[in-house]
């Protein structure tokens, strides 16, 4: 499953991401997003990222955002899909009501795709899905939805 190997050594302020293939066409997209992000996020700081230029931080444990990614394992048409300040996202259904579980988000309708980790330690996933909704709106295009699925 995943996608972002949290490997942040003791002390350090950086976050190795596991690097990942993002297709020409969501490279530019990718990066004016990334440029845009809060420096906070679910009130964590932000911190630096090594292993992509297609990812951001924020917080110990951190919360990774990915941009660009494929589409999220487990999604269909009958997937349960999660609407937040006119984002949609997939959320796998193990994650919604297990608390104590991490939760990988993905935009669904959206190009380029976006993907946020979140540890279990900052739940709810809200807070940082409506930190991050004006970015992803303003730099990507809706391609469909929750009620196109």
């Amino acid at each position: 499953m995943s996608t972002a190997a949290l490997l942040a050594g003791c002390g350090s302020d950086t976050v190795a991401v596991d690097r990942f293939e993002v297709g020409r066409a969501d490279r530019q997209g990718c990066q004016t997003l990334l440029e845009d992000l809060p420096e906070s996020l679910s009130d964590q700081p932000r911190r630096q990222v090594d292993g992509s230029s297609y990812a951001a931080a924020w917080g110990d444990p951190a919360i990774v955002l990915r941009c660009g990614v494929a589409a999220p394992e487990g999604f269909d048409k009958f997937s349960a899909c999660q609407r937040v300040n006119e984002v949609d996202w997939y959320v796998p259904e193990r994650t919604i009501d297990d608390q104590g579980a991490d939760v990988l988000m993905t935009t669904i309708g959206r190009d380029p795709r976006v993907e946020l980790h979140l540890p279990a330690e900052h739940r709810p996933p809200v807070a940082a899905l409506v930190d991050v909704a004006d970015t992803v709106k303003e730099h990507t295009r809706r391609t469909g939805g929750c009620v196109d699925f």
